[in-house]
């Protein structure tokens, strides 16, 4: 369906652009005439993908090589800033979509279901990291090998360093291993993206608990530390216990779950949060047994901390939700819960009315917090009231050589998260060992929504990951198949290729001067300043923002 419009009408957040007509501004000052005043100048800006990766991926250029058909430089472009395209491609919560210009138009471009593709295409094809740097001739040690850990790692070895980890658990991967289950997180694929960094030379150390930090630095002579503990222990609440039923940590329950160590639950199960963990535990309850599984929370779902997704898979799986309910007692099969409300500043107010639920187990989803104590003895640390590390804009603590990232630094947590953490603590030592500092290069200016021209618009729909068989609900099995190739190809041509010129010849078409120069694919265009009179025809027809208009006096300066 075509549509013609303003294009800056109805561009608020979240909102749908229903017009696209451009409109002419009259009291602009016009480029044609005796004496030119502006001219055109081919630009690269940052495109809001980009912008809300936590890992920093090249989003706009991995896209356009998988519309090519590229798809092992569309992996290699990938993974030069984030390692593990097919775990992400599942678990990450994908705010890149959240900032695409597209979502204002239609829907968001699936970038997570593209990268997923990537990953699974990698794994299934062996394809290796490009060859590293040369051997350096430091050592650096890393504890925990969590996203954060992993990241780091990867990114250290690929500088030419040499890399050891340290992983208290038997296998690694930490939190996407323990923490995440497998029907959203297949295990066979979290093992090839950690094999395929180990073949960098990175050295896994399992079932290695680091109790002395400086004792093993010493020992194995690391010239630097990068601390990715992950956040493996659940928080708890004061509740009144009469007699207490089963009471379980959600965190835990994910990880014995995943070792296959699970508990009887029993029929009834009540799972207390309204996080992304509480709804992990919530499906993984109902995969262990239990025929009634509710989730108690005391806000209502405009609150919740927990995507609206996670809530939605949640429900279809048949989980129900009780907002705005709070655990007040518990005695015995009884949890004595209290109705609450949500107050001017979205606080859960308590309103004196009570009732009775009964479970035969209780799973607390809480949140996570770190174990860090095994650094209280580290001289020149320095933690926050939740037990995390503090850091400086280096990612170093306060003990030098030794930086911190992950779940063990105040910041939100997720996988994506904890992986760009890695990624820049390993610029960071880099540049510490090198007796230099890591300067990132300022982004270029951010293409919103209304500076794209899309006179001429036809609706996409975009490509879904189906839901896999109702059985598979039943069981740990993953939920959610991938994209064929010829739908990951189809989604990547939704992209708006914002920022960045990809060569659709709207501005040579649209020149009435022949200004504009083709270089030949690939290669681009530029302007002849001999013909061109600054009309701006090929500004206002150039529909991803790659030109600019640049005043006279400047183009000259």
């Amino acid at each position: 369906m075509s549509h013609s419009v303003d294009p800056k009408a109805d561009s608020a957040p979240g909102s749908k652009r229903k017009d696209f007509t451009p409109l002419i501004d009259h009291t602009k000052i016009g480029g044609t005439g005796p004496v030119r005043r502006q001219i055109p100048q081919y630009v690269t800006l940052t495109p809001p993908c980009a912008a809300a990766c936590p890992a920093g991926e090249n989003i706009r250029e991995w896209l356009a090589r998988a519309m090519a058909g590229d798809y092992r430089a569309a992996w290699d472009i990938l993974t030069a800033d984030n390692p593990m395209p097919a775990v992400h491609g599942r678990v990450c919560y994908h705010p890149c979509e959240g900032g695409c210009n597209r979502g204002e138009v239609d829907t968001s471009v699936s970038i997570h279901a593209i990268e997923r593709f990537l990953g699974d295409m990698a794994n299934a094809k062996g394809w290796a990291f490009k060859a590293v740097a040369p051997p350096s001739g430091k050592k650096i040690l890393i504890v925990g090998a969590g996203p954060s850990g992993l990241s780091c790692a990867y990114h250290l070895a690929r500088l030419g360093h040499h890399v050891e980890m340290r992983e208290a658990g038997p296998v690694a991967g930490g939190m996407m291993h323990f923490g995440i289950p497998a029907y959203r997180m297949p295990r066979a694929e979290l093992a090839r993206d950690i094999a395929r960094i180990e073949a960098l030379g990175v050295k896994i150390a399992l079932n290695h608990k680091v109790t002395d930090l400086m004792a093993e630095k010493t020992e194995g002579g690391f010239d630097a530390v990068y601390l990715a503990i992950g956040a493996g222990a659940g928080k708890h609440v004061d509740i009144p216990l009469r007699e207490a039923p089963k009471i379980l940590d959600a965190v835990r329950l994910l990880s014995d779950a995943s070792k296959g160590d699970a508990p009887l639950l029993g029929r009834r199960v009540i799972v207390y949060g309204g996080g992304n963990t509480a709804m992990d535990a919530a499906r993984t309850a109902k995969r262990l047994g239990a025929t009634e599984t509710l989730i108690v929370y005391r806000r209502d779902r405009a609150h919740m901390p927990a995507h609206q997704f996670e809530a939605d898979e949640a429900m279809a799986e048949g989980i129900k939700i009780k907002w705005l309910t709070t655990i007040k007692e518990i005695d015995g099969e009884d949890l004595k819960v209290e109705r609450m409300e949500i107050g001017a500043e979205g606080r859960a107010l308590p309103t004196g009315e009570f009732e009775t639920l009964s479970a035969d187990a209780v799973v607390l989803a809480l949140g996570q917090e770190t174990d860090s104590s095994f650094l209280k003895n580290v001289p020149g640390l320095t933690f926050s009231w939740n037990g995390t590390v503090k850091v400086d804009a280096t990612r170093m603590t306060g003990a030098a050589g030794i930086f911190a990232g992950g779940d063990m630094v105040p910041d939100q947590q997720s996988v994506t998260i904890a992986t760009g953490h890695g990624k820049l603590a390993a610029r960071h030592i880099n540049a510490w060992l090198a007796g230099t500092a890591y300067v990132a290069d300022e982004a270029p200016a951010l293409v919103t929504g209304d500076m794209l021209h899309l006179p001429v618009y036809s609706d996409v729909d975009p490509k879904e990951q189906a839901a896999l068989a109702t059985s598979q609900r039943q069981s740990f099995d993953e939920v959610l198949s991938g994209l064929s190739e010829r739908e990951a190809r189809y989604e990547a041509s939704r992209c708006y290729s914002c920022g960045s010129c990809y060569e659709c010849d709207n501005c040579f078409a649209a020149c009435p001067e022949d200004a504009i120069v083709k270089l030949g694919t690939g290669l681009g265009y530029e302007i002849d300043p001999e013909k061109c009179t600054g009309c701006q025809s090929c500004f206002d027809q150039c529909p991803c923002h790659a030109l600019e208009m640049i005043p006279e006096d400047l183009h000259h300066a």
